[in-house]
């Protein structure tokens, strides 16, 4: 289906913002979500969260996971022109949306170890923030690329904070890791993640057991 769309050209990262993300490997895009689609993407996060039979694989324990890949203002949130330029600038070639679901902390839940994800896999993770976070309720930490000397080094983390409409992209294999939600106060996010065209035919494959509903067939292009 992919090989009869025309791909969507992605604009490039604004100078000062590329300077930015290659020396970090991330970028904390504030306020990058409109306003008025907070309240529709909120009510869809609430209104995805059913019981564990609706996902292919088990979901982690301490976390409240939501089904929001259909819901059209979460599918614009994905597309937000500077996270795709980011994601563009990361991965330096044609890309697709893979996955996109929501997630949230529980009280006292929700810490993970620093980790790498899709090494060598050319992936790009995002965060799209609902609801305000830092240090006490689960936020994101994530470790500067200029730090990573390969180690998983808790002293380089930085523990990130900020508002609703917030969006963090970053490359998959820096460090980072969610921290405890210590407060209760909700935490609510879309994890998104954006992978090389040439992945796509294994995310195909595994498509039900990632709870894929979406259409994942446009390609982007920087």
């Amino acid at each position: 289906m992919t090989d009869l769309l025309a791909p969507t050209k992605v604009a490039p990262l604004d100078a000062d913002l590329a300077a930015l993300l290659d020396h970090q490997g991330y970028l904390l895009l504030r306020g990058a979500v409109p306003e008025a689609w907070r309240e529709a993407m909120r009510a869809a996060f609430d209104a995805g969260v059913g019981p564990p039979e609706q996902w292919g694989a088990p979901r982690a324990f301490g976390w409240r996971h939501a089904l929001v890949d259909l819901d059209p203002t979460v599918q614009k949130a994905c597309r937000v022109p500077a996270l795709l330029g980011a994601v563009a600038r990361m991965i330096a070639g044609p890309f697709f949306l893979s996955q996109v679901e929501g997630r949230e902390p529980l009280l006292n839940n929700g810490h993970q170890p620093l980790h790498r994800d899709g090494a060598g896999l050319k992936t790009v993770s995002a965060m799209v923030y609902l609801d305000p976070y830092g240090p006490e309720n689960g936020a994101t930490r994530v470790m500067s690329r200029h730090l990573d000397d390969g180690q998983l080094d808790e002293s380089h983390a930085l523990v990130l904070s900020g508002e609703a409409g917030d969006i963090l992209v970053f490359d998959a294999d820096l460090p980072h890791g969610a921290t405890l939600n210590r407060s209760g106060a909700r935490r609510r996010s879309l994890l998104v993640s954006f992978m090389h065209e040439s992945h796509r035919a294994g995310e195909d494959a595994c498509r039900a057991v990632r709870t894929v509903r979406m259409d994942t067939s446009e390609m982007f292009v920087p």
